[in-house]
């Protein structure tokens, strides 16, 4: 055995893998939501017709991307779309509106335009599968304008979509706080210990809030004065102006990121879903888990 593989080793040509021209090439191209603005410098190289290549994922991406626990801390998307997208450089910087489009892409590069979700007829038992065109969602998302400028009373206040590391950090902290909540059911701790930690909870969740709408700030002008671009400048403003202010700036943003996220199905009822009580027209949400997402070509 040992002799035919030496007989193998020498067969192989100086200068690299003769594979290498059978490796995996672009499927599709994209282009960003974003445009390229937004993201960090040196964490995207941009071609010149701002389409970056996207590539089918390799059976590593696949086994990576159908384990939930590995996809926790962020690590394994970015991964991910690191190995399948390589002009992103760095994943973590890829801004809020550019990820699905981006986890859109790469699906249609692995498996093809079309997925078929589950979802609840409304008003009935009853449970069906949708089958969507992933191309139409991806144009959608290509479609929509961010607006980083916005108009609070007297103040006009710049704003930018938060990176992936940035949403992963206060995602994960805001379910580690509401797994607090849970203890209202614990019927060990008493009343007093409860009334304790919830108190405790909420304020962590509103410092999460606030944390989240002053690292969506990039700059803050009153009037005619220069702008404010210092982050612990605008963190001390956002967490002391009025809060007329404040919810004007907050709606925007969250108007923003729910623009850039997967829009319901609008669906017509069949004759048999009528008769069980669906209305004649709904919608279905598209939530989709990255286990499911990712895990095959159905």
């Amino acid at each position: 055995m040992s002799d035919n593989t030496d007989q193998i080793a020498n067969l192989q040509p100086p200068g690299g893998n003769p594979l290498q021209k059978h490796f995996r090439q672009p499927k599709i191209y994209l282009r960003l939501p974003s445009g390229g603005k937004y993201w960090a410098k040196g964490s995207l190289d941009l071609p010149e017709n701002g389409e970056v290549p996207v590539f089918a994922m390799t059976a590593k991406d696949e086994i990576v991307m159908k384990t939930p626990d590995a996809l926790m801390n962020g690590q394994s998307t970015v991964d991910v779309i690191q190995s399948c997208i390589p002009a992103i450089k760095d994943g973590w910087q890829c801004p809020s509106i550019d990820l699905d489009a981006i986890l859109v892409a790469i699906r249609i590069a692995t498996f093809g335009e079309k997925i078929t979700v589950k979802g609840k007829v409304p008003n009935t038992d009853m449970e069906k599968e949708f089958d969507l065109n992933l191309r139409t969602l991806l144009d959608q998302y290509l479609a929509m304008e961010y607006q980083d400028v916005i108009q609070a009373e007297e103040f006009l206040v710049q704003v930018q979509p938060m990176n992936y590391k940035q949403f992963t950090q206060i995602a994960t902290k805001t379910f580690e706080e509401q797994r607090v909540l849970s203890i209202v059911n614990d019927n060990t701790i008493s009343e007093a210990e409860k009334l304790d930690r919830f108190s405790k909870t909420f304020k962590n969740i509103t410092a999460l809030n606030v944390t989240m709408i002053s690292d969506s700030i990039t700059a803050i002008q009153y009037k005619d004065e220069d702008p404010v671009t210092n982050k612990q400048h605008i963190r001390e403003f956002i967490e002391n102006a009025d809060s007329s202010v404040f919810n004007i700036i907050k709606s925007h943003v969250e108007q923003l990121r729910d623009r850039f996220t997967s829009q319901p199905i609008d669906v017509e009822a069949t004759p048999e879903e009528i008769e069980a009580g669906a209305p004649a027209k709904y919608q279905v949400p598209m939530q989709f888990d990255h286990s499911n997402f990712f895990g095959s070509g159905s």
